[in-house]
């Protein structure tokens, strides 16, 4: 989500104070236009040999299951697959063991 500060004028004083609004960077999914909420979902990273299960906010289409993410899950992303390639797991809770099987 995109954060901007505003000034509004406030209705009980004629003041104007500074309140922080929260907008979304899409009103519906810029895949098939489908209502957007925003939901907890399980995203599964994948770094060199090793995996990660993270639980993050998304705003997913009710449509189409599209989710977007914000700039700092992005982010965050980005920073977890790099320690997951350097194998630079020692902070990860490890949950078991994955197998390919072909």
């Amino acid at each position: 989500m995109i954060k901007h500060n505003i000034l509004t004028r406030s209705e009980t004083m004629d003041q104007w104070q500074e309140t922080e609004e929260i907008m979304r960077p899409f009103e519906k999914c810029p895949i098939c236009g489908g209502e957007l909420v925003e939901k907890e979902v399980e995203k599964i990273l994948r770094g060199g040999v090793n995996t990660a299960v993270l639980h993050v906010q998304a705003e997913v289409c009710l449509k189409c299951g599209e989710r977007l993410y914000s700039a700092e899950t992005i982010k965050r992303f980005e920073q977890i697959r790099e320690k997951l390639e350097k194998q630079e797991v020692y902070e990860f809770q490890l949950l078991g063991k994955s197998f390919e099987v072909r």
